[in-house]
């Protein structure tokens, strides 16, 4: 399709204009009106009884909910995994950085020192 037709065809498009009817204009009037005496009349007033919140519900609550809690356990669960099985390939990244790789052992406290004469 050329420049030209395609000029044409939005030519054709821009000239007819779709108006709605009266009749559809008068129910979206009608449901308007209905809708706004509706929110017009005060709706009655509940008054809930105050609840007492135990510690962990009301840390829950402070924390941002269920959804949050879920979010924070997942954080955890992934650090404790990551800590628990270091990744292999952190040796390497350890020893570009840092010289020198360390190892667990060197993280655990031993006897050997003591034991040492001298």
């Amino acid at each position: 399709m050329s420049d030209t037709e395609l000029e044409a065809l939005f030519t054709a498009g821009r000239a007819r204009r779709a108006e709605p009817s009266a009749a559809l204009l008068a129910r979206v009037m009608g449901d308007a009106m209905a809708e706004a005496e509706a929110r017009g009349a005060p709706a009655p007033a509940l008054v809930a009884a105050p609840r007492r919140r135990g510690g962990l519900a009301g840390l829950v609550a402070v924390l941002g909910g269920w959804p949050a809690m879920g979010g924070l356990v997942t954080a955890g669960m992934v650090g404790v995994w990551i800590g628990y099985a270091a990744p292999g390939g952190l040796d390497a990244v350890t020893a570009a950085m840092l010289g020198g790789g360390y190892d667990v052992s060197d993280m655990v406290p031993s006897l050997d020192a003591y034991l040492t004469e001298g």
